[in-house]
């Protein structure tokens, strides 16, 4: 009900906005995730609308929610004498620790290999910053991505954009509880013809709050402290246990 009022909100806004010539607007059903103890993953809707169009031709919208970068270690493991050894190493920097995208259309027709790369649109132009270990890393960086895609933290959603007026659209985006905490980027393409005319970003920020973030914020801080409390807390646990198993005999 709440996604509902806010495109309808949103909606209304775009109406009343002065007449300005071809333009992209978008937003966020919400912009900050707090987790909790229940936390199971949520959906967002991203949405946005076309103010304007400067002609008849029809628009393709790429939506692009991307996780908090960070360094990826992918391992290859060979087998010498019968056990299983690990043979190479590499360090894809800056990778997103969670990816989503969803468009209008199928990536290849929707713009060409060169501007997929360019903007970073699917998979198969996810690249990292840079690379720490051998010359050639492409089947360390397609092992990643298959163990994101199966992880749930890497999507590509062919035709996951919805128009749902001839210039509102709207994409749904699942997170996943595994997806990591900390600051995400929902970006918005507009493409006519191949090309990117547009594009708008909204930032979007999933925490912890309450309990799950004292504890978190006390391990960062203090980790000797709250590695040796939790090990008082499982002796102490463990005592009352025990005590209790007595007394029942």
């Amino acid at each position: 009900m709440k996604r509902l009022i806010a495109l309808g909100l949103f909606a209304l806004c775009i109406t009343t906005r002065a007449r300005a010539g071809e333009n992209l607007v978008s937003g966020l059903s919400q912009d900050t995730i707090q987790i909790t103890s229940s936390y199971s993953g949520t959906d967002i809707v991203v949405f946005g609308a076309i103010e304007r169009p400067d002609s008849d031709t029809k628009h393709d919208i790429a939506v692009v929610v991307r996780g908090p970068a960070t360094d990826m270690r992918v391992r290859q493991k060979s087998r010498v004498a019968g056990i299983w050894v690990n043979s190479g190493r590499v360090i894809l920097r800056s990778m997103p620790g969670y990816y989503f995208l969803a468009s209008t259309k199928p990536l290849a027709q929707l713009a060409s290999a060169e501007t997929l790369r360019q903007y970073s649109l699917g998979l198969d132009a996810l690249m990292p910053h840079s690379v720490t270990g051998p010359d050639d890393t492409e089947a360390y960086r397609q092992a990643l991505l298959r163990f994101e895609r199966k992880a749930g933290l890497y999507r590509e959603t062919p035709n996951g954009v919805r128009f749902l007026s001839g210039t509102l659209f709207r994409a749904h985006v699942a997170l996943p509880a595994s997806a990591p905490r900390g600051q995400y980027t929902a970006e918005v393409y507009l493409l006519r013809d191949g090309r990117v005319i547009g594009a708008r970003s909204s930032p979007l920020s999933i925490d912890q709050t309450g309990l799950e973030r004292q504890l978190f914020d006390f391990a960062y801080r203090a980790p000797f402290a709250y590695g040796l409390s939790t090990v008082l807390m499982a002796v102490l646990l463990g005592w009352l246990s025990s005590l209790a198993f007595r007394r029942m005999e």
